[in-house]
């Protein structure tokens, strides 16, 4: 596929890193509340020019709560669902 500024059409798919299977980039752009999978741009930058296509699509305020948030790693994740389950339990 050519690089191109635009992204491609959902029966281009590519491998997901974190769901293990193939994706469309649509998926990809609304996978996070309706913002961009924070790994959207490191996925597709090969495919397209993900980040200024990004960038134009989204306000200021979405890009940095998109691409800029630190996320919890997935051991303090989990470790907060166990103690909301033992919550619910009790």
């Amino acid at each position: 596929m050519k690089r191109t500024d635009t992204p491609p059409n959902d029966d281009y798919q590519i491998r997901c890193p974190r769901l293990g299977h193939q994706i469309a980039f649509s998926y990809c752009r609304v996978e996070n509340k309706g913002l961009p999978c924070f790994k959207a741009v490191d996925c597709w930058f090969e495919h397209f020019e993900a980040e200024p296509y990004l960038k134009a699509q989204l306000t200021p305020e979405e890009w940095d709560k998109a691409f800029n948030t630190q996320t919890q790693p997935k051991m303090l994740t989990l470790l907060d669902l166990i103690e909301q389950a033992q919550k619910i339990k009790s």
